[in-house]
């Protein structure tokens, strides 16, 4: 089972090396907690990973944790439905000096994109997007991992997460993905509290 750790507070710094001044001039990436930044950038380190998929772009603040640890001449692929986002990851992308082509961007709905992806292809599939649709972003991103590739959900310790008196649809959607990791005898799951909480899965 996997086990449940309180959330502490977390500090925030700026993502990318984007001096203040500079960050008030153009478009940057959202502050992301210190400790979540060192712990995406450790996995793709470790990992030696050289292609990674995001869901959720967002602007971009951990699409630069995850390519600061990915190797040199690895690529991003990244998924989000906002096109207004992919445009401001896309700058901040060109203002970290972020080479065009270690990143792909896909604009569109997560569950068509990823059937779309090779299978067994990838090192990491970091999700950061509506934790009602984690479940089936776990039945699809299992699938792109190849053996000793790593899954990684964020915000599983957020708000008293898998309280069962809870019945709102984010938190019935963690109860389901926990039951589901509990039950895949390919995953060997492990918790960091870090940030909002980043449940980790590796394919083994």
């Amino acid at each position: 089972m996997l086990p449940e750790i309180p959330l502490g507070a977390e500090s925030t710094r700026s993502v990318g090396g984007v001096a203040p001044d500079v960050a008030d001039k153009s478009p940057a990436p959202e502050s992301l907690p210190a400790t979540t930044e060192a712990a995406l950038r450790y996995l793709t380190s470790v990992l030696r990973a050289r292609a990674v998929v995001e869901v959720g772009t967002g602007s971009g603040a951990t699409s630069l944790a995850l390519l600061e640890g990915m190797h040199p001449d690895g690529v991003l692929t990244s998924i989000d439905i906002d096109p207004e986002a992919q445009r401001l990851a896309r700058a901040a992308f060109a203002e970290a000096g972020v080479p065009a082509k270690r990143t792909r961007l896909i604009t569109g709905l997560a569950p068509q994109v990823l059937p779309r992806l090779a299978e067994g292809a990838y090192d990491l599939v970091f999700v950061d997007a509506a934790k009602r649709e984690y479940p089936r972003y776990l039945e699809l991103g299992v699938e792109l991992l190849r053996l000793g590739g790593t899954m990684v959900f964020t915000g599983v310790l957020a708000d008293e997460p898998h309280d069962p008196a809870r019945r709102d649809v984010d938190n019935l959607a963690l109860q389901e993905l926990v039951r589901a990791v509990d039950e895949d005898e390919r995953l060997l799951p492990a918790v960091f509290p870090v940030g909002a909480g980043l449940l980790a899965l590796a394919r083994v």
